[in-house]
């Protein structure tokens, strides 16, 4: 029946703020804007989309919400160095699992965002 995941998408409040912080901190690049203006996605070169809108009625951005949206990146210390240059909030710093290590940094809005590096 399911064929794969569609995308993943966070609400935001401020759409101009959260494409600001994707694109100049993660290096995203949009793929699709609604002409309405509140819809926004990012096709991944490894595949996957990600999306940004202020249309989830009632949805408000959280760090302890259900969901969240894991990044895969080459070198996660490089990156880590580079966020915390421009003053972005960790919620978790750089940690160690069995197979890789991790960070968890909050978006513009408030949402919790996973960077992800295999061992």
């Amino acid at each position: 029946m399911l064929k794969k995941v569609a995308f993943t998408m966070y609400p935001v409040i401020d759409l101009d703020r959260a494409k600001s912080f994707y694109e100049k901190n993660l290096g995203l690049k949009p793929s699709k804007l609604s002409v309405e203006g509140a819809w926004v996605e990012y096709d991944l070169p490894g595949g996957g989309c990600f999306a940004i809108t202020t249309l989830a009625e009632g949805v408000s951005p959280s760090a302890i919400a259900g969901g969240s949206i894991a990044f895969e990146v080459d070198d996660l210390d490089r990156l880590v160095s580079q966020l915390k240059s421009n003053q972005v909030k960790f919620k978790l710093d750089v940690f160690p699992t069995p197979v890789c290590k991790m960070a968890v940094i909050l978006d513009s809005e408030g949402n919790s965002v996973i960077l992800h590096q295999l061992k």
